[in-house]
């Protein structure tokens, strides 16, 4: 039976008209994969040294056990982002006289070969092996190693339960960030020590096997929990049931004084709201607030005279991250419904300046929720609102007219992370001009006059964007009407 699905898989990947297009995803993205995971087992091998060398302790290995809980809980949250949900076409099957359960088994086990299973291994194998092989034995040393994995493993079931049970709940996952992030930094400032709460547990496997039968326990009994769960809503009535209503009457009131093109706005606001995939794109955008800490809280440019170059790019990218992710993919969000926009009276019309204003008011609420990094000086406060302006006046139009290249179709219910449905050549070149182009206006103001000079120019051009944006956005609107249908008979291909 096994060896029934994967032929079937094949055979449908094998007959796909983008089979081309996907082979040449899938070996890009096998490469990529190879070469992180290389990276990884390099800094796997390098961890004795790091540890050493950074912090100095009596014991590495009880000093590494002490940081693990925080390695597990971003590992929650990276799977959250990043692990899919098992992909299988179950009302193809669910009809025949085919054991459910073998069905299950089958989609779930493959959910585990993933690059995701042997993260920890190649982390934490090479300290195993050189470091607690050397101090405590080789069988103490398999017994750790055993336990961090089998906590890996746990992980990856409870999350696919949690994932489909929960439908993506975004609380749950904030509140383990919030654990997270509080926990690091009580533990940076001495007011309590998350990790050494936990540290006596990772211990106790150099001393006896007792963890890890515990541990294999908990995998077994979180296995079968995510199968249940599975074999319990396996039904086809459950997966032709409709969305709830309630997310339809969800609406932003001040939309509806933009006539047509504000009824298109909300409507677009609905569907990031309803579909995987555009919800996961929203979640994302809000989590990348927090990239200024990266660069805000690093000593090396903090003592940088004068503003640091790099914060134009970190004020791009924060006041305008909803743009640059979701607007990437500009018209693809739309591929299942576009004919009826064509043959609608202005309907394309409508639908791009639609896309504009959320575009602008998803940017405005970015800017305002990063308004707390003036905490870092006013330089910061000055750099996001010139960004803010550029975004709006410049960034917009240039992802909007590099998204309108041939764009792809896309199933709005899958995943993000891993999925490149609807990405194309247009996608990877784009980062090139959005980021350059802000250089170039700053970069020669800021070294012959100052850098206030570089903002300046900064937010001027952006401002002239927004005057002029009835005929940039004029440029984008009558390019989709002259390939439209070219991108439909584009849209109506099978994945």
């Amino acid at each position: 039976m096994v060896g029934t699905f994967i032929r079937l898989e094949m055979l449908k990947r094998l007959r796909s008209t983008s089979f081309a297009r996907s082979l040449a995803v899938g070996v890009f993205l096998a490469f990529l994969a190879i070469l992180l995971l290389a990276y990884l087992l390099i800094v796997g091998v390098a961890l004795r040294y790091l540890i050493q060398e950074f912090f100095n302790p009596v014991d590495s290995t009880v000093f590494l056990n002490s940081y693990l809980i925080f390695y597990f809980l971003f590992e929650i949250i990276f799977r959250y982002f990043i692990q899919q949900l098992p992909v299988f076409s179950l009302e193809n099957f669910l009809h025949l006289p085919i054991p459910k359960s073998g069905i299950i088994h089958y989609l779930l086990i493959g959910s585990f070969i993933s690059p995701l299973s042997i993260l920890s291994l190649l982390l934490f194998g090479p300290f195993a092996v050189m470091e607690i092989t050397h101090v405590y034995g080789a069988v103490p040393a398999g017994v750790w190693l055993a336990s961090v994995l089998l906590t890996s493993w746990i992980i990856h079931w409870v999350m696919l339960w949690f994932k489909q049970r929960f439908e993506d709940s975004f609380v749950v996952i904030v509140a383990i960030f919030l654990v997270l992030l509080l926990g690091s930094g009580s533990t940076y400032l001495g007011w309590y020590d998350l990790g050494g709460f936990f540290e006596p547990i990772f211990t106790f496997a150099l001393e006896s096997p007792v963890p890890v039968v515990l541990l294999a326990v908990v995998l077994i009994l979180s296995y079968f929990l995510c199968f249940a769960y599975y074999r319990q809503n396996a039904y086809l009535e459950n997966l032709g049931e409709d969305e709830p209503f309630t997310i339809n009457q969800t609406n932003f009131g001040v939309l509806s004084k933009f006539g047509l093109a504000g009824e298109m706005a909300s409507l677009e606001w609905k569907l990031i709201l309803r579909h995987k995939k555009s919800r996961t794109y929203l979640t994302i955008c809000f989590f990348f607030l927090l990239y200024g800490l990266v660069f805000y809280t690093n000593p090396m440019y903090q003592n940088t005279e004068g503003i640091a170059n790099i914060y134009i790019f970190v004020g791009i990218f924060v006041t305008g991250i909803f743009i640059l992710q979701y607007g990437q993919l500009f018209l693809s969000w739309n591929s299942a419904m576009f004919d009826f926009f064509i043959y609608q009276r202005k309907g394309l019309e409508a639908l791009v300046k639609g896309k504009y204003l959320l575009f602008m008011g998803i940017s405005l609420a970015c800017f305002i929720l990063s308004l707390p990094y003036t905490y870092f000086g006013w330089e910061v406060l000055w750099v996001h609102f010139a960004t803010f302006l550029f975004n709006l006046g410049v960034t917009i139009h240039l992802v909007i007219y590099f998204a309108l290249w041939k764009p792809k179709p896309m199933d709005l219910n899958k995943g993000a992370m891993f999925n490149y449905e609807g990405i194309g050549f247009a996608q990877f070149l784009m980062i090139l001009p959005i980021i350059g182009i802000p250089y170039l206006v700053y970069l020669p103001l800021s070294f012959w006059v100052n850098d206030h000079a570089g903002l300046l120019a900064l937010g001027l051009l952006g401002l002239g964007g927004m005057v002029a944006f009835p005929k940039l956005s004029a440029i984008s609107v009558k390019k989709v009407l002259k390939n439209r249908y070219e991108i439909s008979s584009t849209f109506r291909q099978e994945l």
